[in-house]
Order: structure tokens, then sequence, then C-alpha cells
């Protein structure tokens, strides 16, 4: 192997190419998927209309959130996101409407 046949072997492996060290393609990146998220949390202490309204209104304020929706009898809120929320971000959102985020459902 000749110095410039080495040097153009080793650019294509570098390139990110599917020939890479790595032996994937694009260069070891991984897939992402994208599109909407939607996580259905369990929240405790919503006895009517205004507490739906309080939960879904602080839960609304998180950025990234496209829409929710509190259920007073069955105690779950479902929230459809642009990527997935940090649980502690809703937990706080719910804590500031006055009920308790008791995990996802």
């Amino acid at each position: 192997m000749t110095a410039e046949t080495k040097i153009e072997t080793e650019t294509a492996q570098t390139a990110g190419s599917c020939c890479s060290p790595s032996g994937s393609c694009h260069g070891g990146a991984a897939e992402v998927a994208t599109g909407p998220v939607t996580t259905v949390y369990a929240v405790t202490g919503m006895t009517c209309g205004h507490c739906e309204g309080a939960v879904s209104d602080e839960i609304s304020a998180l950025q990234g959130v496209t829409s929710v929706k509190a259920e007073a009898a069955t105690g779950r809120v479902t929230v459809t996101s642009e990527a997935p929320l940090d649980e502690s971000d809703v937990r706080a959102a719910v804590d500031e409407a006055g009920y308790e985020l008791t995990g996802q459902a």
C-alpha cells in the first residue's frame, strides 16, 4: 500500500461513511424519533372542573406542552408535548396548582 492510498483509506474511514471504524452507518449517530409524545400522569386531590382547569393551566405553561386533558373523576392527566417532559417539572406544576402528582398512570 502506498502512502497516498493509505491516506485516502484513512480519510474514508474517518469521514463518517459506512466504512467508519465503528462499523456503523452515519458515523455511529443514533436515529432520533420525532413527533408528539403523550404521557398519562396520576394526580390526587382533583374533585371538580375547577381542579381540572388549575392543573391544566399549570402544566400547559411548561415549555413544549401542546395539550393537556385533566379528568377529576379518574385522577388522570393526559399531556401531549413536543418531546418527553422531565417528570420533576410536571410535578412542580401540579404542586403549584395545589395537587399531588403520584407518578405516571
